[in-house]
């Protein structure tokens, strides 16, 4: 956990001067609560105890019609139970699962209807608070999105 914190991190011009999309992100490793396939938004393993409860990353599950705010990134990779995982969990995650409505900056929920899946946001509605947005229109359920922080 901790592994890095570099939002900001630009290449010397030495080596192009430009920085690249994965320097824009947050990556946590996290040991997998069960199978998580890769894109899936994944949340807390509340089910263990101790500090075992934010060690662990399950598939964020569907909770409610109001969308799962447990969410805390995007796992890059696929895992099964007690695998690490690696989990962006702020910045941009290329291959991110969500709603087939998805289109270019909507704010995304996380879970409403699918396990792993995060939703659009629906303005005025009383679903939980935006767990990242859309970059792009989704493709077979797929996007590039920005995920906030939340951990």
């Amino acid at each position: 956990m901790a592994t890095n914190d570099m939002l900001q991190y630009l290449e010397p011009a030495a080596s192009g001067g430009l920085a690249s999309a994965s320097n824009r992100q947050q990556v946590e490793t996290f040991l997998a609560g069960g199978a998580i396939a890769a894109g899936d938004w994944v949340m807390f393993d509340t089910s263990k105890t101790g500090p075992d409860r934010v060690l662990y990353v399950i598939e964020a599950p569907v909770v409610g019609t109001h969308g799962n705010g447990a969410c805390v990134g995007v796992a890059l990779g696929a895992a099964a139970a007690d695998e690490n995982v690696r989990v962006v969990v702020a910045g941009y995650a290329a291959t991110a699962s969500v709603g087939g409505a998805t289109v270019i900056n909507n704010l995304l929920v996380g879970p409403i209807g699918t396990p792993g899946m995060a939703e659009p946001f629906i303005a005025g509605s009383t679903e939980s608070p935006p767990v990242g947005f859309a970059l792009e229109a989704d493709t077979a359920n797929v996007a590039a999105v920005w995920v906030f922080k939340r951990f």
